[in-house]
């Protein structure tokens, strides 16, 4: 039972971590992208 609970916290949460962090990140990715295409749009129009 020890080795589980020392495994656990070495591997699963890092793994937790990693997750939650790549989540946010694609959240953010998606609104920068959203951002450029509208950039791009309106550069269009100008042009």
């Amino acid at each position: 039972m020890e080795l589980f609970n020392e495994v656990v916290a070495n591997i699963g949460f890092p793994i937790a971590v990693t997750g939650f962090l790549l989540f946010r990140v694609e959240k953010k990715l998606d609104q920068l992208n959203d951002t450029l295409v509208n950039i791009m749009e309106l550069f269009g129009r100008n042009n």
